[in-house]
């Protein structure tokens, strides 16, 4: 197992001169294979891929062409090319798109470079990681206790706000957790993030209200200085008001970003340490947002990356987690198994037909979702 482990770096300038050469080259190696892969579709399309050796065989001749191409990371450009090589594969196993060219103009940027010896490692105290090319750099204090030998890669990302950051790809054990002999059933939600069996639910916290008011005063003056850049011939890089405006947007959406994120493992989290088994609906969330009047609100709630933590922690720490069809869970009655049918978003109480009984809408449904997981357990159904 593996998992990765995320934190700010803090370049000096020659660092941030180097992480961006790199950048430009990874960028201009990706664009010139991808060309020359295309033509030579083109022009045969009976060509088989070339394989990932074959590719990157071909990095002597290209360096010696571009010898600029050497002051950066090698093993950065190496990966550049098996990036394309994976994506490639993926497209022809018609599980992503085609591959795209990459544009300078894009403000998010990375490049991935694996450990070759001592190539990449903390110092002892781990307040610095030593990257190559770029040699000690000093890293935010919240990433701590990680050893040395188990370090695997390191992706160096750009934020749009222009901040730093790297994710370390480390070795990971299973650590099983003991058996709690407990399971839940998890509903999801708009009003609500997560609503389980035992009635415990995580309340939504709508971030785009909480920060509404300051992305509205700088998204309204970021539009305003492009408009004015754009009627001076100003170009949008060298228009200092337009690019504080982008960076002060940018961070925003990084902090609501970070604590969406941060919520999302705390849940999580407690949840794998308390359960052994976690039935949870698989939504098809993609379906979902062609819903305009709901796609914001089910956008903001990341579902998907609810579901995702689940799987991967519960990976890593032995425990069973089914994913159910959600299909009729909130018509048929957690007591007596009779269906009232389908019911309007705004009914959030119901009272069965048949026993009587008086229904929370959301427990309802994880209560039904957790006899369906138990089920799905009981034979044999493997957990994802």
């Amino acid at each position: 197992m593996f998992k990765s482990i995320t934190g700010k770096i803090y370049p000096n300038t020659i660092q941030v001169e180097s992480i961006q050469n790199t950048f430009n080259h990874t960028r201009f190696v990706w664009n010139t294979y991808l060309g020359m892969l295309s033509d030579r579709y083109t022009n045969n399309n009976d060509l088989s891929m070339p394989s990932y050796n074959a590719l990157s065989s071909l990095l002597p001749t290209l360096k010696a062409e571009h010898p600029w191409l050497k002051g950066s990371d090698s093993i950065a450009v190496q990966n550049t090319v098996k990036t394309l090589r994976e994506t490639f594969d993926r497209f022809f196993n018609h599980t992503s798109g085609y591959p795209k060219f990459k544009s300078k103009r894009v403000y998010a940027k990375s490049y991935r470079t694996t450990i070759r010896g001592n190539s990449i490692r903390f110092n002892e105290r781990q307040t610095y990681l030593k990257l190559p090319k770029l040699g000690w750099v000093k890293i935010h204090k919240s990433v701590r206790h990680v050893n040395n030998d188990l370090i695997k890669s390191v992706t160096v990302k750009q934020y749009p706000n222009g901040s730093y950051g790297v994710s370390i790809l480390i070795e990971h054990e299973n650590q099983v957790l003991d058996r709690t002999n407990q399971s839940v059933g998890i509903d999801v939600g708009v009003s609500d993030l997560a609503i389980t069996s035992d009635g415990v639910k995580y309340p939504t916290r709508r971030l785009y209200r909480e920060f509404e008011s300051q992305l509205h005063y700088w998204e309204t003056r970021m539009a305003r200085r492009k408009l004015r850049a754009i009627r001076l011939g100003i170009p949008l890089s060298e228009c200092k008001g337009y690019q504080k405006a982008r960076i002060r947007v940018a961070t925003i959406h990084q902090k609501m970003t970070n604590i969406r994120t941060d919520r999302l493992h705390k849940i999580t989290s407690e949840l794998i340490q308390s359960y052994d088994m976690i039935a949870l609906e698989d939504l098809k969330v993609s379906n979902m947002m062609n819903n305009h009047h709901l796609a914001r609100a089910i956008a903001e709630q990341s579902w998907s990356q609810l579901r995702a933590m689940l799987v991967l922690k519960g990976q890593s720490y032995g425990r069973d987690v089914i994913l159910v069809d959600p299909r009729y869970t909130s018509q048929i009655c957690s007591t007596c198994g009779h269906s009232d049918g389908k019911k309007p978003l705004d009914v959030r109480v119901w009272v069965c037909s048949n026993c009587g009984d008086t229904h929370d809408r959301d427990i309802n449904a994880a209560k039904n979702i957790l006899a369906v997981g138990l089920d799905r357990l009981a034979v044999g159904i493997p957990s994802v």
